[in-house]
């Protein structure tokens, strides 16, 4: 089965760097890939925000910290959801001062309807139990990927509900191959209109894929 990221980029797939390749590609059943580095930055140092990622901390997604250095590890698992489409399910665990934490999400692909731009997107289910969905669009860019949020919603009391573009947080991502450090690199954030700047974290780190009872980098 293909990965959620191929069927979105096509033919755009193979202009990623090969290492990217490797990291976005299916992953083949009973593997894991495992990664580990350091994020230079995890959060935000806007105190007044903290109480709200706290609520969604209780569902692991987001969290109420502002700090530097976090050694941070994750774990990608193939997953085909009900409808027979293909995803990923991650697991990142944070190693903060003071206590560690694990952010969980899953991600595959959602087909734009009638009326909206044709094609398909990515679309990341955060939380467990889910408690945000966040669709991107996906483009290659001098080898590396970048994702920027088309839709958020909010889950509450298990109904999906969007957030009105106007007010909702902008996610980009973007992921690519630092050949000065021999590394992957990944940057997250999360912005509001005219706030600016409320969540963060991005860092470097090396991924590979293993058999699922190997623990080996």
């Amino acid at each position: 089965m293909t990965s959620p990221y191929r069927a979105v980029l096509g033919a755009a797939f193979d202009d990623l760097h090969p290492r990217l390749q490797t990291y976005f590609d299916a992953i083949p059943s009973g593997s894991v890939g495992r990664g580990a580095g350091v994020f230079d930055t995890v959060g935000t140092p806007r105190r007044w925000l903290w109480p709200v990622l706290a609520l969604f901390a209780r569902s692991r997604v987001l969290f109420p910290v502002w700090q530097r250095e976090v050694p941070f590890t994750v774990a990608n698992r193939p997953v085909v959801r009900p409808d027979g489409s293909p995803a990923v399910a991650a697991e990142r665990a944070f190693a903060f001062r003071g206590r560690s934490a694990v952010m969980v999400d899953e991600i595959g692909v959602s087909e734009v309807g009638v009326g909206r731009r044709g094609g398909s997107e990515l679309v990341d289910r955060l939380g467990d139990p889910v408690r945000a969905e966040a669709r991107f669009r996906a483009t290659v860019r001098d080898g590396g990927l970048r994702l920027r949020s088309t839709e958020v919603h909010v889950v509450l009391a298990g109904r999906r509900v969007r957030i009105p573009s106007p007010i909702a947080p902008v996610v980009v991502l973007t992921e690519r191959w630092d050949e000065d450090a021999g590394q992957q690199r990944v940057s997250i954030t999360v912005t509001l209109p005219v706030i600016g700047r409320i969540y963060q974290y991005g860092g470097l780190f090396r991924y590979n894929v293993t058999p699922e009872g190997d623990q080996q980098q």
